[in-house]
């Protein structure tokens, strides 16, 4: 068919000129628009003879194809050029510091309990863990908790559901970390000085208590531990927690795990309805403590009669209200992102014996 050559020549050149989106178009529609050149002579075919049409047919439609591609490429080209006239414009630069935005914090809780096994670790006591599930020998048993005793009922304690016909002993939630103690004795025998820190569960819930909170407990076990070593240990430890010399006070009490026992009390004052601990003549409760009972230490592996040892055991929540003044203990649980960035700490600095 005559022309073809000079269609394609003449659309070519002219998408090869077109300066823009909108010349482009103009191009597309004059030559393949519904009224366009090449449009108007593949209308032809139709009424074309058999022979003329096999010849036109293949031509035209190569020629349809070409100016195509090249009005796609030619978009493409000016697409990239369009952007990088724009990258130009909106040139940026990365070197610039960026916008500052809020660090997130630590929750008081993780910040006590690393400030508090820190200054154990000082004192030589490693940290032991254990499974917060545990049958209930570990849990009670083992620790000279008898039968009938409150804590073994169902109202104070979490007991794990069982299938009938499941024979297993029964299973709760950890009620204190003294369970991990005895695993620890099981493990590593004596002599020993480790601290447990953990999740424990209980059925409570009011201002000092939550159905979950956090506890740590230590014990040292030696051939001549003694209560006095006890009392060290502790007003070390508070003296450097709270970031001053604290008195104690040790009261006659009772636990299942140790024998002799005693409560701790540390002084405080209260000043215009503020704790204030470390001074006046007032008293706070504030942990467990004593000789760890023969049978406890039966239950580990131990032999009473060559070893013998003290344990602990406090609150980690209720240390973190102390020092840093928090009202509630449902607040650790319950509070928002701006309860957080108030009571949240920043980078850690664990506190040391040494330092100063």
């Amino acid at each position: 068919m005559d022309g073809i050559a000079e269609l394609r020549a003449k659309y070519l050149a002219e998408i090869g000129a077109a300066a823009g989106a909108d010349a482009l178009e103009g191009v597309r529609l004059a030559a393949l628009g519904k009224k366009g050149e090449i449009s108007l002579m593949m209308r032809e075919l139709g009424r074309m003879s058999p022979e003329e049409r096999q010849q036109a047919g293949p031509a035209l439609n190569g020629l349809k194809d070409e100016i195509d591609a090249a009005l796609r490429a030619r978009k493409a080209a000016l697409e990239d050029a369009a952007l990088d006239e724009r990258l130009k414009a909106e040139w940026l630069d990365i070197t610039l510091p960026a916008r500052p935005r809020p660090r997130g914090t630590i929750h008081p809780v993780s910040q006590v309990t690393e400030e508090m096994a820190a200054i154990f670790a000082d004192m030589g006591f490693a940290v032991a863990e254990g499974p917060q599930i545990e049958t209930d020998w570990y849990n009670f048993d083992a620790l000279n908790i008898a039968p009938e005793h409150p804590a073994r009922q169902e109202h104070d304690t979490f007991f794990l559901h069982r299938a009938a016909g499941d024979n297993r002993p029964p299973h709760v939630l950890r009620t204190h970390t003294s369970p991990v103690q005895i695993r620890a004795m099981q493990e590593q025998g004596a002599p020993i000085r480790v601290i447990a820190p953990g999740r424990v569960y209980r059925m409570d819930m009011d201002l000092t208590h939550t159905p979950m909170f956090h506890q740590i407990e230590g014990m040292a076990i030696d051939r001549d531990i003694t209560m006095a070593n006890l009392k060290w240990v502790l007003e070390e430890f508070f003296s450097v927690y709270f970031g001053q010399r604290v008195k104690t006070r040790f009261r006659a009490s009772h636990f299942p795990f140790t024998e002799p026992s005693a409560e701790v009390d540390i002084q405080c004052s209260w000043v215009g309805g503020q704790l204030k601990v470390g001074e006046g003549d007032g008293w706070m409760e504030v942990l467990g403590s004593g000789m760890m009972h023969p049978h406890v230490l039966r239950s580990g592996g131990i032999d009473p009669d060559e070893w013998q040892g003290f344990a602990f055991g406090m609150g980690i929540d209720r240390m973190a209200m102390l020092k840093y003044g928090i009202p509630d203990l449902r607040a650790f649980f319950e509070s928002d992102l701006r309860w957080l960035r108030h009571y949240g700490f920043g980078a850690l600095e664990a506190p040391s014996l040494h330092a100063g």
